[in-house]
């Protein structure tokens, strides 16, 4: 193909895909490659399928739900925040809501709307599109991007976005190809770990506990050294170990951990909130309103009565027993595996379950107004490539399509 591009994008996800857009539509010629058969993959599985788009946080807000280095994408929120997200779908054809005020989905809550919706406006905009295309090397010349190699071909331009996305979801064709393209650049990764997934525990009781989703749980890491580290939500125990929102946002803290110290302690609270005095008071007034009450009763009072069972006989009880005839000892394990029920993080299944990457490209290296390499020029990054990630509720895909609409701005 014989076609002089401007720009050329490496990887058709959600970042790579609107990089595509905006540069097409400042009147660029852009050839768009994907090493996959189809567009989106990744993108058609998001939340489910239902496509969590964004959400409704302010920028300041969002920014610090990515931790300290959350800063580092305000010039990208400040060009293309929710409400800009919002907008831009509305343009294109895609109806957005907010059923919980907070998630932003489409009213289809379908990612193929999106997915369709994209490939339009692309269509529209001319853009190439070219899939089963895996770049296997960054063409330069005097310190500045020229094009691309990929096993079939060669395709030249000044300007070249790398969003080819983590490691995650290797099966949707997650192979860290844009590290190893950054590397012979002279670009660093951090030390990459899979994060939102599920994790294992040592304790095999959990598996008992598997029909109920605990709500509004505390998790925190029981080691001195991190004991800082905590995330708040629901969890639902598995035939292995934990698993939910609250897992999903957490795993991130816990997967180098995991790496560094072979198996992580937690403490989970599963009562609301609820402390030592409160669960005493609860469970004492429960067995005055019912005196044939069994400890594994009350227990269920605040609890499903699967896991109910399990921490009377972690703690020692026998479930049937009635609340004054449990030893004291007994009852005083009790209420503190109510309060902080401890587990043992033992491990996770790798990357092919983790739906994004902690880690990537060192953000010190590009330039944040532009998303620029600070090493060479016409080179750029986007979305999960680089090294930042958050929680669930849509802050992934929102950083990834305001980072794609910053970097297709080509400001060379």
């Amino acid at each position: 193909m014989s076609k002089n591009y401007d720009l050329i994008v490496v990887g058709a996800g959600a970042a790579g895909m609107i990089a595509a857009i905006k540069a097409a539509r400042d009147a660029k010629n852009v050839l768009l490659l994907e090493k996959l058969s189809q567009i989106g993959a990744k993108l058609r599985a998001t939340g489910g399928g239902r496509c969590n788009l964004t959400n409704t946080l302010s920028n300041e807000e969002f920014m610090a739900k990515f931790g300290r280095d959350g800063r580092f994408m305000q010039d990208a929120l400040n060009g293309f925040d929710y409400k800009d997200l919002i907008r831009f779908f509305d343009e294109i054809g895609v109806e957005t809501h907010a059923p919980d005020g907070f998630r932003v989905f489409p009213t289809s809550h379908s990612s193929a709307t999106i997915i369709s919706a994209l490939t339009l406006e692309m269509q529209k905009l001319g853009i190439d599109v070219l899939c089963s295309q895996k770049v296997e090397k960054l063409l330069s010349q005097n310190n500045h991007v020229s094009g691309v190699q990929t096993s079939t071909e060669s395709f030249s331009a000044p300007n070249v976005i790398i969003a080819t996305g983590g490691l995650g979801y290797p099966a949707l064709g997650a192979e860290g190809d844009g590290y190893s393209l950054a590397h012979e650049l002279g670009h660093k990764t951090t030390q990459l770990h899979p994060a939102m997934m599920p994790l294992r525990t040592k304790e095999t009781w959990v598996q008992n506990c598997r029909a109920d989703t605990i709500p509004k749980v505390e998790i925190r890491v029981d080691m001195k050294k991190h004991k800082k580290l905590k995330a708040y939500g629901d969890l639902i125990f598995t035939k292995n170990g934990i698993r939910g929102p609250v897992v999903l946002d957490f795993a991130r803290e816990i997967t180098p951990l995991i790496d560094k110290y072979g198996e992580v302690p937690v403490i989970l609270n599963l009562t609301k909130g609820m402390n030592e005095e409160q669960i005493t008071k609860h469970l004492k007034d429960e067995a005055l309103k019912n005196q044939d009450a069994s400890i594994h009763e009350l227990v269920s009072t605040l609890l499903p009565s699967p896991l109910a069972l399990e921490l009377c006989l972690q703690s020692d009880i026998d479930p049937d027993a009635k609340l004054k005839a449990v030893p004291g000892k007994a009852r005083a394990k009790l209420i503190n595996y109510l309060a902080w029920t401890p587990l043992t993080v033992a491990g996770h299944d790798g990357f092919k379950m983790a739906m994004i990457t902690r880690g990537g490209i060192v953000l010190k290296e590009i330039d944040p107004k532009t998303m620029q390499s600070k090493i060479i020029k016409g080179l750029y990054f986007c979305g999960e490539v680089m090294d930042l990630d958050g929680p669930c509720g849509g802050y992934n895909l929102q950083w990834s399509f305001a980072s794609g609409y910053l970097a297709g701005e080509l400001k060379n």
